[in-house]
């Protein structure tokens, strides 16, 4: 109804909660499913304030919720500290970070001839942006070997 009004809501458990879970979801999520996520977040948090709880839009938003979630789980250690939480150690059995495939030793199971082609594909909009509109910084190289 527009009235104004002050409040303060204070929620250290919960908020020290959110934390650690969202760090499991680092984990254990993809990078558009992160991204995307908060824009749900949001948009939930948003419905929930209107009072909008009986939506076919929340029902929609519980589903993906209600997906992502599946595979979140896993142990997270926080520091707590004068009113803040940070977070000192996590672990997930479901994590997507590999040791083999994130390191560059001759042992690693990541195949780095790989990376020259993902480069020239990913910057290749960029490349093509440049060369339409006279972008001067743009100089074109090609590889070294």
């Amino acid at each position: 109804v527009g009235i104004k009004s002050r409040e303060i809501y204070e929620s250290p458990a919960a908020a020290a909660i959110i934390a650690a879970h969202r760090e499991l979801e680092t984990l254990t999520l993809t990078r558009d499913v992160l991204r995307f996520k908060t824009t749900v977040e949001q948009r939930y948090a948003e419905l929930t304030y209107e009072g909008l709880w009986f939506t076919p839009l929340k029902s929609a938003l519980d589903a993906f919720i209600s997906e992502t979630q599946k595979t979140v789980t896993g142990t997270v250690r926080l520091k707590l500290y004068k009113g803040n939480s940070t977070v000192v150690g996590r672990s997930a059995p479901n994590a997507l970070y590999s040791k083999d495939l994130a390191t560059y030793d001759p042992n690693s199971t990541f195949d780095e001839a790989a990376a020259a082609g993902f480069i020239a594909l990913w910057g290749l909009s960029a490349r093509q942006w440049a060369s339409v509109n006279g972008d001067t910084a743009y100089r074109p190289t090609s590889p070294q070997h």
